[in-house]
């Protein structure tokens, strides 16, 4: 039992590791600084108090990346970037949702860790790690917002000036008095 709940632990963890790797891919890029990992390897001989340890200290991790967002977002509606702002609100409100299902995790996880439930707290723990990895991934997202370019909303209008030294003739029309010269008369060998 013990086993097929890591088995199905690791599956589920590469799997999420794969559909991010096949996002960025479709993108072209790779992310910033932050990738996206799931240390499942070194993380499964932990003790399910050491594993409540690490996941208290993902926590505050994914605090800062909420709060660099939430800098970024403000920034964005100081310029009045509609466009970035919007795009970074969504990745703080995923970030938040993150956060606070992390944090239901965690104490879900202590629980596991009282009651000695040790595939409890492994499935807790993997979760958490999910969602650390899921914070960070929505951070490099947030880099990649793209702002408007600057302009206004609402009516405008065109203001034109002519400059005086331009001619107020139309020179789509003929002139009045054109002059045409007549073709010179050939004269023919024949005649």
């Amino acid at each position: 039992m013990r086993t097929t709940t890591k088995a199905w632990a690791l599956v589920a963890g590469t799997s999420i590791l794969f559909c991010f790797g096949v996002a960025l891919a479709q993108n072209g890029e790779a992310p910033p600084s932050t990738a996206v990992s799931v240390d499942s390897q070194q993380d499964v001989n932990l003790t399910p108090a050491q594993m409540l340890q690490r996941a208290r200290s993902f926590k505050p991790m994914m605090e800062s990346n909420a709060a660099l967002v939430q800098r970024q977002a403000s920034d964005a509606k100081a310029r009045n970037d509609v466009v970035k702002s919007l795009c970074l609100s969504d990745k703080l409100s995923q970030i938040h949702v993150a956060v606070s299902t992390a944090t239901g995790r965690i104490e879900t996880l202590e629980a596991a860790v009282n009651r000695n439930e040790a595939d409890r707290a492994q499935h807790e723990f993997t979760i958490v790690q999910v969602l650390k990895d899921r914070s960070s991934a929505l951070v490099s997202e947030a880099n990649q917002c793209i702002g408007e370019e600057t302009g206004f909303i609402g009516e405008s209008t065109v203001t034109v000036s002519i400059d005086p030294s331009i001619p107020d003739t139309d020179p789509s029309l003929f002139p009045p008095d054109p002059l045409v010269s007549q073709p010179p008369t050939l004269s023919s060998p024949t005649k």
